[in-house]
């Protein structure tokens, strides 16, 4: 029987799948999802147990048939999404993938959540599995910007519900900031800040209250600016920006 709970005085044991997240293999989260799902392996001995503890000093750690590196050279990736890609890493549709876009990047990076296909700007992208579960965790609140077309124009009645909250039919989602910030023919813009990551939250959102959205760009991710960057532009953040993000997810 494998006894990876070592108890010996000294021993630097983790939680595998802490271990495979710091790796870049990718979210902890999904780390615990490969563990369950019998694709893991420790000192060649498949691993079902989420929240088995390992050496990282001395086991080999095998995800499918790939030894995994504890010291990566880490990535971090800010990119303007373009409408018409997912952020998934496969589709079965054949549809074309963020990760099409990214030229002269050795390492293997995941989207630190999603952008739908017909939404578009800010993503980031990294084999840090560490801060990705940071960022995408419910409890550390980041907040995610963005500028929003709507259709016709909401009144000030439903601009303040919506920002002091809505019944979806997943719950009432949490207060969030909400102001009109021009106009575009018949319709207007707004720009709202949230701090939750439901599935496809925004357009939910102005859909209860009437007003569909045309056209979606995020374009803040906590202290993370979109910036001057077109569609389908990328840059490396900076030491700066990384350290800014990290205590934006608590882990500064």
């Amino acid at each position: 029987m494998l006894n990876l709970n070592r108890s010996r005085r000294g021993d630097p044991v983790e939680r595998l799948q802490k271990v495979m997240a710091r790796a870049g293999v990718a979210s902890r989260r999904h780390c615990e999802r490969l563990i369950a799902a019998g694709a893991v392996k420790v000192n060649g001995k498949v691993v079902t147990e989420v929240g088995c503890k390992v050496d990282p000093a001395r086991d080999k750690i095998q995800v499918g048939n790939r030894t995994i590196s504890l010291f990566p050279r880490r990535y971090y990736i800010l990119l303007y999404k373009p409408r018409g890609y997912v952020t998934t890493l496969s589709d079965e549709k054949g549809r074309k993938k963020v990760t099409d876009l990214l030229k002269g990047v050795a390492g293997r990076v995941y989207p630190v959540g999603r952008l739908d296909y017909d939404s578009e700007g800010l993503l980031l992208l990294t084999n840090d599995g560490e801060l990705t579960y940071a960022l995408t965790h419910p409890k550390h609140r980041v907040p995610k910007t963005y500028v929003v077309s709507v259709k016709g124009l909401p009144g000030r009645e439903k601009l303040e519900k919506m920002a002091g909250g809505l019944m979806l039919e997943d719950g009432p989602t949490a207060p969030a900031r909400v102001r009109l910030i021009g106009r575009r023919g018949k319709n207007v813009l707004l720009e709202i800040t949230i701090s939750e990551g439901r599935n496809r939250q925004i357009r939910r959102m102005c859909d209860s209250i009437g007003h569909p959205v045309v056209r979606l760009k995020r374009t803040k991710l906590g202290s993370l600016s979109i910036g001057n960057l077109r569609p389908g532009q990328y840059r490396h953040l900076t030491r700066e920006e990384i350290k800014k993000l990290k205590e934006d997810a608590g882990m500064g």
